[in-house]
């Protein structure tokens, strides 16, 4: 394509979603989201969603399709042209050419993408993965780099590195696969001790997970196995937290020309009908959470100053949502970050930056805008 034929046509935005990962289908709830906010005048749109088994397909470009409806999940099955071949993404920096190979068929080419807007979540999307193949590709893309995604997906090493930086953590525990496929009762008899040390109740979670999928809220010791085995479910390492009681408080962080800036805090107040804030009540229920958060001015200064601090000791780039808990003792101990968070309707993340100024449309356009400018490879 000749210089003044790409100068002539709109930016190419190929908006990745699904995946293998348990959040499968949150992913294609975002993805509806934001393809709809997408200025149409202002971009041309490639929606690419990569199925429960790993292939990737075009999509119908149909974000009505992709809501959860009557409690129904999408899945990107349902919304493939085609239910073999698949779309192929050239790994040469000099070609952003996509191409869809379908058996018996030559290859056709579906043209090139400027940048990629990947709002997959968990494992094989947000944890760096994807990342690394669209740094090979020389494809510039929406959010957090290879090292913050795998970072900013491993709980216990999200915690070591906010330690490292002076962050507030809650206590925790971490079960190796080896321990437990090796040794379980050993691995038992170091949970017990560290819920002797901290108390009951306990949260198992995958270590490397999120939309609280496979966490099991447990009040004592007859429900540690199965609740460990659940975790093992969605992620072989398991992480063990100890109740940190408390408000739970969120906060968005959003890259601007002259560096992060925090939004306006949220709250999630605690839910009557689940007992935790579970994926159920996240997005079936569709809990709603208080945006501005009412903690007061010097609280929600904190909040935002560790927000910011979060972002930068995992060295994101774009956006994250921090999540906290504020202590009956006035202190923010951070629980984790989100280096690509949730997107839909009901997302806490898009409703703390409309509250700070920045609406919908306008923070997906920012997202694009500072990924088309910003190059892949070492920085």
């Amino acid at each position: 394509m000749s210089e003044n034929t790409q100068s002539l046509r709109k930016p190419r935005v190929a908006v990745v979603f699904g995946g293998r990962s348990s959040e499968h289908a949150i992913s294609v709830v975002t993805a509806g989201a934001v393809l709809s906010a997408i200025d149409r005048d202002k971009y041309d749109v490639l929606p690419i969603g990569i199925t429960t088994d790993g292939r990737w397909a075009l999509t119908a470009d149909a974000p009505e399709r992709m809501a959860i409806a009557d409690r129904a999940l999408p899945n990107v099955a349902d919304l493939a042209e085609s239910e073999q071949g698949g779309v192929v993404l050239s790994v040469d920096p000099a070609n952003r050419e996509v191409v869809l190979a379908e058996p018996g068929a030559v290859p056709r080419a579906l043209g090139e993408v400027d940048v990629v807007f990947p709002v997959l979540h968990g494992p094989y999307g947000e944890d760096g993965t994807l990342q690394g193949l669209l740094e090979l590709s020389g494809v510039p893309y929406v959010g957090a780099g290879v090292l913050a995604s795998a970072v900013g997906q491993d709980k216990e090493y999200m915690k070591r590195v906010f330690v490292s930086f002076g962050l507030p953590v809650g206590p925790y525990e971490v079960v190796r696969p080896r321990e437990w496929e090796q040794n379980p009762a050993a691995a038992r008899k170091k949970i017990v001790e560290f819920a002797a040390d901290h108390g009951w109740p306990l949260f198992v979670k995958p270590a490397r997970g999120g939309s609280s999928v496979g966490i099991t809220k447990v009040d004592d010791l007859s429900g540690l196995d199965e609740a460990i085995e659940e975790a093992r479910r969605h992620d072989p390492k398991v992480i063990v937290e100890a109740l940190v009681r408390g408000r739970e408080i969120e906060c968005g962080v959003l890259e601007f020309e002259d560096g992060p800036r925090a939004s306006v805090p949220a709250e999630i107040p605690p839910v009557t009908d689940h007992d935790f804030y579970d994926f159920e009540a996240k997005y079936i229920d569709s809990a709603s959470g208080i945006v501005p958060a009412p903690i007061g001015d010097e609280a929600t200064a904190e909040i935002q100053r560790l927000a910011v601090a979060a972002y930068e000791a995992v060295s994101c780039e774009g956006l994250v949502r921090a999540d906290f808990f504020l202590t009956e003792d006035g202190e923010f101990v951070i629980n984790e970050i989100n280096t690509m968070p949730g997107f839909t309707p009901i997302s806490m993340y898009p409703r703390m930056w409309q509250e700070s100024g920045v609406s919908y449309p306008e923070l997906v356009d920012r997202l694009l805008q500072a990924a088309l400018t910003r190059s892949t490879g070492l920085r």
